[in-house]
């Protein structure tokens, strides 16, 4: 049985374990009290990492790993390190443990910050080499990662390091743009709040600035100048399902199915493809698809892909059309929190189902969402101090009736609204139809 499959077993016996009601303080200390004793990972110290990479010769793995994570336990590190096939794979690494993003140098390490835990396999010069880590559900992982593909994606990083440097051509583009700020904690949003490092002489778990508030903050940068929200931003690291391409998880980028009438369909590709480059870029992993994803214009444009199909070498093209990444869900992201603050007023919005659809007289193809919660607190009760209650159904927001999910709504907020506007927003509540003013937040 595979190793992904038994997992939840695995979860479900160590549940009730000692120590599952510590508080995140004393699980930070802890973890950092274990993995130094354990002498195995480096903890949280980049530097030492490459000035050892460099004495080596050996790659380097970075973890980047929120302390407690109980949503990506499912790489829990005891399984990793003990695995019989990923622990000799990693002893060929240097391995790191980043736990904060305090300091983290951004024009370096850019990946999905809706994520709990990302993975860089680079050299001591700064290439890097691939990512690992995928995500597309709140709280479920089984789709996208699994030891399996681990071990794989770490076996194809010593690969590229063997290789190293006759292909460090090809590998620059894994390397992106640098962002607004070189590091976290110079946003605005977080500049007076947190410092480069974390404070173990004080609060530790306090001071430690998580993935999500980077992109957090690079949205707030954007809304506060009163810009709209960059479509990269809003649909970041979009995933390849996004484009019908469902990829084995157990494997680096080997096709499972294909969405029919997909931008992936109409490439031609097919189940069982083992996808070998993208974009001209050599992969590793789902993540590294996702990289290639994230880089492409929102206007469009062709992606070449090489293929291994049952041992034929095959060139095909993605042609992705203008607007391809709005048809990602972001409604399951962590940032989607944010989002709601500044244009719902704090409303957690879900699709009415078909048979209330039915029932409110509304029609398949218009738009119905119906309020899950409404927020209590500060900004994210906006809407409820606006007189919105849990239960109301909207079916017009700023005019448009054409929002069919949450994700859709929060990304035209994003784009086309600006704080202190008001909003129209039609209701039906009790069968009755009204219109309420909603304030738009920073």
């Amino acid at each position: 049985m595979k190793m992904h499959l038994v997992l939840p077993l695995i979860l479900l016996l160590t549940s009730s374990l000692p120590g599952q009601n510590k508080t995140r303080e004393q699980q930070v200390r802890e973890d950092r009290e274990h993995v130094t004793a354990d002498g195995f990972w480096l903890y949280n110290d980049l530097p030492a990492a490459f000035a050892q990479a460099e004495k080596t010769g050996k790659p380097i793995l970075v973890g980047l790993r929120c302390i407690p994570c109980h949503e990506c336990v499912k790489l829990d590190d005891h399984l990793v390190d003990t695995h019989p096939v990923i622990r000799p794979l990693l002893e060929q690494f240097v391995c790191v443990r980043v736990v904060s993003t305090n300091g983290l140098d951004l024009s370096l390490f850019q990946y999905d910050t809706d994520q709990s835990f990302a993975m860089f396999m680079l050299n001591a010069d700064r290439t890097i080499y691939g990512r690992f880590g995928t995500r597309s559900h709140r709280t479920e992982w089984f789709g996208d990662v699994s030891l399996e593909g681990l071990a794989q994606a770490l076996q194809a990083g010593l690969n590229l390091h063997k290789a190293y440097p006759s292909n460090k051509d090809v590998l620059a583009a894994k390397t992106g743009e640098p962002l607004e700020f070189s590091s976290s904690e110079k946003y605005p949003t977080l500049r007076d709040r947190f410092t480069d490092r974390l404070n173990y002489q004080g609060e530790v778990a306090k001071s430690c600035i998580h993935c999500h508030q980077i992109g957090d903050a690079r949205r707030d940068f954007y809304r506060q100048q009163k810009k709209p929200i960059p479509e990269k931003l809003l649909y970041p690291y979009p995933h390849p399902k996004s484009i019908g391409l469902i990829l084995d998880p157990d494997q680096m980028a080997t096709v499972k199915n294909v969405t029919p009438d997909s931008s992936a369909a109409a490439a031609g590709l097919r189940a069982g493809d083992a996808i070998e480059s993208f974009d001209g870029q050599p992969l590793v992993s789902i993540a590294d698809v996702q990289w290639v994803l994230n880089g492409i214009d929102p206007a469009g444009a062709s992606v070449s892909a090489v293929v291994d199909r049952g041992g034929r070498k095959l060139q095909l093209t993605l042609s992705l059309s203008d607007g391809w990444r709005q048809a990602d869900d972001i409604a399951w992201r962590v940032s989607s929190w944010g989002l709601r603050r500044m244009t719902t007023g704090g409303l957690k919005l879900e699709p009415l189902s078909d048979e209330r659809q039915k029932e409110l007289n509304i029609g398949s193809r218009s738009m119905a969402l119906r309020a899950e919660h409404v927020g209590q607190y500060g900004k994210h009760a906006v809407a409820k101090r606006a007189g919105f209650q849990k239960g109301d159904v909207i079916v017009a927001y700023d005019g448009q009736t054409d929002l069919m999910t949450p994700g859709d709504l929060l990304a035209y907020g994003a784009r086309n609204t600006k704080p202190g506007q008001k909003v129209s927003v039609t209701l039906l509540r009790d069968g009755k139809r009204m219109t309420k003013q909603l304030t738009m937040q920073d």
